[in-house]
């Protein structure tokens, strides 16, 4: 019987470091692919018209979290991208906005541009920024220092996308809408390597960029009814369809096309294709040393932005990154000998707003040039006339410290003004000082998602939360992100392959998990800045 018992303990013990043995495994390779403004039920909402072999390939196939949100306000594109690639909130990698405003100077300041540099593709092309304002290490700086012979790359559309997620190290790409190529900055290179020239002299984009944008799928298959510029939608059966006025794609010059090619799934095709080549001219996943690919696709942004998250527009490009997904996630398969050297991770940086349009019952919108001129004018009313606002930023009131130091007056006091001013605004829900984020501790509800997006250099003075569903009013804008409300937080979250069992979760998770879960999974440290505690997976 005591025999039995030790073989017993001998053969669980064998299990449990084979177990052990699956979740160190170190991937080879490791995609890590941001679908902008996805939001967390899409994967749900759209799937039976997924393939097999795309998204439903990684849904089916992976660990996915079904419960995953950023515990901050400011949830746009920067912020969450630097949360995903540093594992901290805004309040530690202070990322805040794109932008914000230098009070010694009283100047705008911009997150990535950076005159010390330019671009490496053409001369006139964008190109003159750095990481150099970014604060904390990514997860791609921990993987170049930890193991410098691993092959890096980010790409996306935007500059700053790229930037952000990259950090400092590694190759760097984005595409210069005005001419359909990519480039970098000379920070990360002084030129292109010649296999990116001479895609850009080909100009291998050009074929994806298309002058009218057709449906894919037969209309009744779509859930979305409001369409602005698809074509080929006729119904057979009653569904109503709604149009919407927009400005037609463009139909001029090939730098209109090629512009317009963002804002048309057309983006995602070129980026997925240019992912492709940077695979392969790396020859990532050939070797024993992890290779990292960041893919951000900023093109569900831009078109969920434009016509808004409840439009045909918005689908039709989900169905047709899905069949990219699918030729792209076959191809990744090839690059490396096994499965469980192959990790993929798909998530978001936010998701995004109803469209202020949505409903018959237009829902109102916030001037923010409007509330900064009558915040303005409220001031100078008890302290005398002035610039006393700066700007407001992502819904940041930004003062002019310049200006209240030289009249002597307390900026407690006129921060206090403002913010009882500002809650008198239509659409506004609340309007916190940053005195108060500095002197007070918000364990929970609207004050902790604040604070945790408060970075004292460079946050502003008041920061508003809009009500419900409300954004921002900009030019050609239906949705924006930005806000604490679920539609905006809440995020997809699927890790698949290295051995991940495939297996839905309901787990609360923290974004600022994901990057230490990421380097616990390829054997290094967490980037510096992380404070996000690692997921527990469970493998195969």
């Amino acid at each position: 019987m005591r025999f039995t018992r030790y073989i017993v303990v001998i053969a669980a013990f064998i299990l449990s470091a084979a177990s052990m043995a699956m979740a160190q495994t170190e991937p080879r390779l490791v995609v890590n692919i941001v679908i902008s403004s996805m939001g967390a039920d899409d994967l749900d909402r759209y799937a039976d018209n997924f393939s097999s072999a795309g998204l439903r390939r990684i849904i089916n196939g992976g660990q996915r979290f079904t419960n995953a949100s950023y515990d901050y306000m400011q949830t746009t594109t920067p912020v969450s991208l630097a949360t995903l690639s540093t594992g901290a909130t805004p309040s530690i990698h202070g990322v805040v906005a794109d932008r914000w405003f230098d009070y010694v100077g009283n100047k705008e300041v911009s997150l990535i541009e950076d005159r010390k540099e330019q671009s490496v593709n053409y001369s006139g092309g964008s190109g003159s920024y750095s990481p150099r304002n970014l604060v904390a290490q990514t997860l791609s700086d921990a993987l170049a220092q930890q193991h410098p012979d691993s092959h890096i790359a980010t790409i996306a559309v935007e500059p700053l996308s790229a930037i952000v997620m990259a950090g400092r190290s590694g190759e760097v790409y984005w595409m210069e809408t005005l001419q359909s190529s990519w480039t970098t900055s000379s920070y990360y290179s002084k030129e292109l390597p010649k296999w990116i020239a001479d895609y850009n002299y080909q100009d291998q984009n050009e074929e994806y960029a298309i002058k009218r944008w057709t449906s894919l799928l037969p209309y009744d298959n779509y859930h979305n009814s409001q369409v602005s510029v698809v074509e080929g939608l006729q119904s057979k059966t009653n569904k109503r369809i709604i149009h919407v006025q927009e400005t037609p794609l463009a139909k001029g010059t090939m730098d209109d096309i090629y512009y317009q090619m963002c804002y048309t799934p057309a983006g995602n095709s070129a980026m997925l294709a240019f992912a492709r080549e940077v695979v392969v001219h790396n020859k990532m996943g050939g070797d024993a040393v992890p290779d990292m690919l960041n893919i951000v696709l900023d093109t569900p942004r831009l078109i969920s932005n434009r016509f808004g998250p409840e439009s045909v527009e918005y689908e039709d490009m989900l169905y047709r990154l899905d069949r990219d997904l699918e030729s792209f996630l076959s191809f990744l398969s090839t690059q490396v000998a096994a499965p469980e050297q192959l990790l993929i991770v798909l998530t978001s940086d936010h998701g995004t707003s109803p469209s202020y349009n949505a409903t018959e019952d237009v829902r109102e919108r916030f001037n923010v040039r409007q509330a900064e001129v009558i915040t303005n004018a409220f001031i100078g009313s008890i302290y005398g006339n002035g610039d006393w606002i700066l700007g407001c930023i992502d819904r940041a009131i930004y003062l002019n410290h310049n200006l209240i130091m030289d009249k002597g007056l307390s900026l407690e006091k006129i921060q206090n003004d403002v913010a009882t001013f500002v809650m008198q605004l239509r659409g506004v829900s609340q309007a916190v000082t940053a005195e108060s984020m500095r002197g007070s501790y918000f364990g929970s509800g609207y004050g902790r998602k604040i604070q945790n997006g408060f970075y004292p250099r460079r946050s502003g003075d008041v920061v508003l939360n809009l009500m419900p569903e409300w954004i921002e009013e900009r030019e050609q804008t239906r949705s924006m992100s930005g806000s604490m409300y679920r539609y905006d937080t809440q995020v997809p979250l699927i890790i698949y392959g290295a051995g991940c069992k495939a297996q839905l979760r309901n787990d609360k998770i923290d974004m600022t998990s994901l990057a230490a879960t990421q380097a616990e999974i390829l054997g290094i440290m967490a980037p510096s800045a992380a404070e996000g505690e690692e997921i527990t997976i469970i493998y195969e």
